[in-house]
């Protein structure tokens, strides 16, 4: 069983949309630029050149592995966050003074279901002027494309809609989604967070051929593919108006001030070489201009999240997989489990060595219900009773099997406390609320 051991507690370890851990491969490639090659790439003797290099050779390594652009489309920062800060701040302040109708005031399109590192610079956006349309998802978790082809107007500056959402796993149409908007009117900028998709979904944005050829900002973060914390990036296509919000310093082209996070940047690159080495998503070719992730890798993936997923609906009654309707990510599922409290089953999983979550790793800690959730008008009874098991290509089937074993007698004995519930029965109690 691939459990860790953690001052001699054994942990399973299935929480991976929040973090991962570092891949060997990864923390080779890192260790140099602790010890002998410690430089500031900005310097200019001779013993800086090799991390100046190894900065540049990622940044080529990555727009090579994202469909062969230009790598100075390739922008470093220091987490997904930031890059999402800087792709809607940056854009607004570069296209102030655009003169797009009557209105003075920008208009953003994104959706209630981001992640909140979008909600809530879209929200602070409003509190400097800007208008921002949210849109609605169905009880899958999928958007309605009508009401985004409605909510374009000639006042709209830029898009920002997720690639995947990081509690359901629910895939967003972004090929679709990024030609209609520039069908619509090509000076509008779309921008995705694609946070939870590198290195698990073809992402080619190549503006010819690429699936994401309409895309003119991507976000991601290494933390989330088994590079450390600390290291992200933001595709900037070339002709984007997009102003830094770091400013102090010329690095990354002036795009973002500040020196360069070498040892991150160098394990950045090795992580997406190492998630889409085995080619495309057809299980043919090359990584390349594919950007295809490892074929197998999801194939693994999806056995072991379906296995999760039939073992517990087998054994627990009146459960909810979110999304489960709607394209997902093959490492995720959301599991509502109704007239019982989420944090009380996270508690539970807890004392068992199994590392879950309720939903976003940024809100876990409140006990307020999901935002996403609530979006999709998860049913009152559940809404508080949601569980989300994320996996890697580190978790195993004995891993699964004993998840699968453990869930079920934690569900049962919660709801013997639950005044809800019928023990006897197994059941919703006469005259609990409706599901």
């Amino acid at each position: 069983m691939n459990i860790k051991t953690e001052n001699e507690r054994k942990i399973i370890y299935v929480d991976n949309n929040a973090t991962t851990s570092v891949a060997p491969e990864v923390f080779e490639a890192m260790v140099p630029f602790f010890k002998s090659e410690y430089f500031n790439p900005s310097s200019v003797y001779n013993e800086a050149l090799f991390a100046h290099n190894s900065v540049e050779k990622s940044r080529e390594k990555i727009a090579h592995l994202l469909g062969d652009v230009d790598p100075s489309e390739i922008t470093f920062t220091s987490c997904a966050t930031e890059s999402n800060n800087m792709a809607i701040f940056g854009a607004i302040r570069a296209n102030s003074n655009v003169n797009r109708s009557q209105s003075s005031q920008p208009h953003i399109i994104t959706t209630a279901v981001e992640h909140p590192a979008v909600i809530q610079v879209c929200r602070e956006a409003e509190r400097y002027g800007a208008k921002v349309t949210f849109l609605s998802v169905n009880k899958n978790g999928e958007l309605d494309i009508t009401e985004f082809v409605r909510a374009l107007n000639v006042d709209t500056l830029m898009v920002s809609i997720m690639h995947a959402n990081n509690e359901t796993g629910v895939i967003f149409p972004i090929e679709e989604l990024s030609r209609i908007t520039k069908e619509t009117n090509p000076n509008i900028i779309f921008h995705t967070d694609a946070t939870q998709t590198v290195g698990k979904l073809k992402i080619d944005l190549n503006s010819r051929s690429g699936n994401f050829r309409y895309v003119d900002l991507l976000s991601f973060s290494g933390h989330k593919l088994h590079a450390p914390k600390g290291v992200g990036s933001l595709f900037i296509r070339k002709g984007t108006a997009i102003r830094p919000i770091l400013i102090g310093g010329h690095q990354e082209r002036g795009k973002r001030a500040g020196t360069e996070n070498v040892a991150g940047i160098v394990a950045l690159a090795k992580a997406m070489e190492l998630s889409l080495e085995s080619g495309s998503e057809n299980g043919s070719g090359s990584a390349g201009a594919s950007g295809g992730p490892a074929y197998k890798e999801l194939l693994y993936l999806k056995n072991l999240r379906d296995t999760l997923e039939s073992s517990i609906i087998s054994k627990v009654p009146f459960l909810e997989v979110n999304g489960a309707k709607a394209k997902r990510l093959p490492n995720t599922t959301n599991l509502s489990c109704h007239y019982i409290e989420g944090e009380g089953i996270l508690y539970q999983l807890n004392s068992y060595g199994i590392c879950a979550s309720s939903g976003s790793a940024c809100t876990s800690g409140s006990l307020d219900p999901s935002h996403v959730l609530k979006a999709m008008k998860i049913p009152f009874t559940a809404v508080h009773g949601s569980i989300r098991f994320s996996l890697s290509r580190y978790n195993t089937m004995e891993e699964i099997n004993y998840i699968s074993k453990v869930f079920p007698e934690i569900v049962r004995n919660l709801r013997r406390l639950s005044p809800y519930w019928n023990q006897e029965k197994d059941c919703p109690r006469e005259g609990a609320p409706a599901v």
